[in-house]
């Protein structure tokens, strides 16, 4: 079992929003390129998120996107369900039918670590993420960066 990009992406891009929220809302041309990730990969997670009411998007001048609710009231296991990501870590994706149509021998142990990994992600809110100080290290220097892609910088999904 692995987080995978989109669920990856999906974070990032979502504590990118949290970290920004101040500023009204944030296009995903903002967030693409402070994050490294293309806007049109943005665009199919946001229209997953907006569905999952993570999200809201603001039309016209001055429009993009902003958080639904808060950051203190959205958990990472909420986006990365919100975009269809898989935290099971059986085989069977936790049906139970995992060895010839029967539980295997370790079927137990994999729903505990899936049932454990998603309830660390939902006891972490955008809120918790945005307070620590490493986060808003890595963010400051995002924003300092500007255009400047070229130079080698940490994205932010790498230090969730």
């Amino acid at each position: 079992m692995r987080l995978t990009t989109k669920g990856r992406y999906a974070v990032t891009a979502m504590l990118d929003l949290a970290l920004h929220e101040s500023q009204g809302p944030i296009t995903l041309a903002d967030i693409s390129q402070r994050q490294g990730v293309s806007i049109s990969y943005l665009e199919q997670l946001f229209a997953k998120l907006r569905r999952n009411k993570l999200v809201e998007s603001v039309r016209g001048p001055g429009g993009g996107y902003r958080l639904s609710g808060g950051a203190g009231n959205i958990s990472v296991a909420q986006i990365v369900e919100a975009v269809n990501d898989s935290m099971d870590a059986t085989r069977c994706r936790g049906k139970g039918d995992c060895q010839n149509g029967a539980v295997c021998l370790t079927h137990h142990l994999w729903s505990d670590l899936s049932d454990r990994l998603h309830q660390f992600l939902d006891d972490i809110s955008l809120a918790e993420l945005v307070s620590r100080a490493d986060i808003r290290r890595v963010s400051e220097r995002q924003d300092s960066l500007g255009s400047n892609r070229s130079t080698a910088s940490e994205p932010l999904e790498r230090i969730i």
